[in-house]
C-alpha cells in the first residue's frame, strides 16, 4: 500500500528508480537508498536525480565503512517535530530482520471479542481445525471505548478463556499485539515461514490487502493465506450462527438479560453469566439516552449514516482506530461511508465508519503535518483526476449536463457531426 508521498516523489523520480534498481540497490520508501548485502546507506534520490553521500566511494571497489555523519545521512531529519514536513517521520521498516526459518505455517484469529459470544466459537474452531498440527494463536485486540469495546483486554481474555476452555492456551494476552501488523511481525520473527489468517467473511479482503502489501516490507513469508471463518447471519434463530458482540452490547444496554444469555456458551453457568453481564453494562455506563448506533453500528446504521453525513462524527484531523485491524490513525479524507486514515508510521489504510471508533491513544504526529497531508491528499486527487479527464477528453468544467460546453463536447463524440456541418456549408448551393 502506498502513500501519496509515494505516488508523488516517484513520478518525478523514475529515474532514480531505474538507476538505482539496476544497481541492485534497495529503497527506504523515503528517497534512501542502500545496499542490501551490506546495509551501508548510499544514496537519496534528489530532484528525481540519485545523488551519492559516500563521498569515499571508489568505481570498481568496494567502499570504505561509512562514517557516523553519512550514515546519519540516511536517518529522519532532527528538526523538532513542529518544523518537520510528514515525510520526515520515523518510516515502516522496509525490510524485515533476516531470520532463520525454522517452523511452519502459523494460524492466527485477530480480533475484538468485545464480548466474545456464542458465535465466536464457531471463528476458534475454525482456526482450530485449519492449522497445522494445532499450531494456531487467538489474538483479542486493545481497542477498548465504553461504547464498542466496553471490555479491558485482561478481562476480556479471561472471559474467553472461561467461555472457550479448550482453546485457552491459545488465547493470548501480550500488549505488543495492538495490530494485525504486530502479530505478523512477531511472526516472522518467531521463524515462521508461513502465515494462515482466519477471520470474519465480511473482513477477509481487508486482511488480505493489508497483510499482502506489506510482506517482504515489515515481515517476511513465502505464502500469506487468509480464510474465512463464514458468513454471520444476524437474522439466524441459532445462538451459533446468528450471535454477534453487536447483539450482546445491546441485549446488555436494554437490560436484556434472557438474550444476553442466549449469547453465551453453556461453559458458564448462570451466574457467570450474569457477572459477565453486568460487568458489560458497568463498564458501558449505560446512562438514559443511549444512542444504539454507537454501540451496536450494524443495528441502527440509518443513524450513524445521518451523524456522519453531518460531520458531528469522524471529522478531519481526528485520531481514529480500525476495530478490525487496529490500526490507528488521523483522517484525511471522508467518503461517503468510509474513512482514508493515516497513521504515525504513514500507513494509510480505508475503514468504513462502522468498523471505526475514536481512539484514545495520543500520536505524535503534529497538526500541522496532517493539515500538510490533506493538500497532499487533494492534490495528489487533483493530478490523477485531470490524468483520466486528459484521456477521455471530458475536462470537468465540461460535464454538466444543459450547458453549451457539455453540448459542444457531446458534438464531437458523434461521428462526422462537426465535419459534417462544414461539407454541408462547403458545397451547399448559394
Amino acid at each position: 500500500m502506498k502513500n501519496f508521498f509515494q505516488f508523488l516523489s516517484e513520478a518525478g523520480a523514475s529515474t532514480a528508480v531505474q538507476q538505482a534498481e539496476r544497481m541492485g540497490l534497495v529503497g527506504d520508501g523515503h528517497g534512501g537508498w542502500y545496499d542490501p548485502k551490506t546495509k551501508e546507506f548510499v544514496a537519496k534520490t534528489e530532484k528525481g536525480q540519485l545523488k551519492f553521500y559516500n563521498k569515499r566511494q571508489k568505481v570498481g571497489e568496494k567502499d570504505p565503512p561509512q562514517t557516523p555523519k553519512e550514515k546519519n545521512l540516511s536517518q529522519p531529519s532532527q528538526e523538532p517535530e513542529s518544523q518537520q514536513e510528514p515525510q520526515a517521520q520515523q518510516p515502516v521498516e522496509m525490510v524485515p530482520p533476516e531470520v532463520e526459518k525454522t517452523k511452519g505455517t502459523l494460524t492466527v484469529a485477530f480480533g475484538r471479542f468485545n464480548p466474545p459470544t456464542t458465535g465466536h466459537e464457531k471463528l476458534l474452531d475454525t482456526v482450530a481445525t485449519s492449522s497445522d498440527n494445532g499450531d494456531y494463536i487467538i489474538v483479542p485486540s486493545r481497542s477498548q471505548d465504553k461504547k464498542k469495546n466496553p471490555l479491558d483486554p485482561d478481562t476480556k481474555v479471561s472471559v474467553m478463556r472461561q467461555m472457550f476452555p479448550k482453546h485457552s492456551e491459545k488465547i493470548i494476552n501480550d500488549p505488543a499485539n495492538r495490530t494485525i501488523f504486530d502479530v505478523l511481525k512477531k511472526a516472522h520473527m518467531d521463524g515462521y515461514v508461513n502465515v494462515r489468517i482466519v477471520g470474519g467473511g465480511d473482513r477477509v479482503k481487508e486482511f488480505e490487502n493489508l497483510s499482502g502489501n506489506y510482506n517482504g516490507k515489515m515481515y517476511q513469508f513465502d505464502n500469506i493465506e487468509v480464510r474465512s471463518a463464514g458468513e454471520r447471519d444476524p437474522d439466524a434463530e441459532d445462538d451459533l450462527s446468528g450471535m454477534s458482540a453487536s447483539k450482546q452490547r445491546k441485549a446488555a444496554a436494554e437490560g436484556d438479560f434472557k438474550t444476553f444469555r442466549k449469547g453465551v456458551p453453556a461453559s458458564m453457568n448462570d451466574n457467570q453469566a450474569r457477572e459477565l453481564y453486568n460487568s458489560l453494562r458497568s463498564a458501558m455506563q449505560i446512562k438514559e439516552g443511549w444512542n444504539l448506533w454507537e454501540i451496536a453500528p450494524k443495528f441502527d446504521w440509518l443513524n450513524l449514516r445521518e451523524n456522519y453525513v453531518q460531520e458531528k462524527i469522524y471529522k478531519i484531523g481526528q485520531l481514529v482506530e480500525n476495530l478490525n485491524t487496529g490500526l490507528v490513525g488521523r483522517i484525511i479524507r471522508r467518503g461517503t461511508n468510509y474513512l482514508i486514515c493515516v497513521t504515525e508510521d504513514n500507513i494509510m489504510f480505508k475503514s468504513w465508519i462502522k468498523d471505526i471508533s475514536e481512539s484514545r491513544k495520543h500520536l505524535e504526529t503534529p497538526i500541522k503535518n496532517i493539515e500538510n497531508l490533506v493538500k497532499k491528499s487533494k492534490e495528489s486527487s487533483q493530478v490523477n483526476f485531470n490524468k483520466l479527464t486528459d484521456v477521455s477528453g471530458v475536462p470537468a468544467d465540461h460535464r454538466l449536463v444543459g450547458t453549451d460546453a457539455y453540448r459542444k463536447y457531446v458534438e464531437t463524440m458523434v461521428p462526422g457531426s462537426s465535419w459534417g456541418l462544414q461539407f454541408i456549408n462547403k458545397y451547399r448551393k448559394k
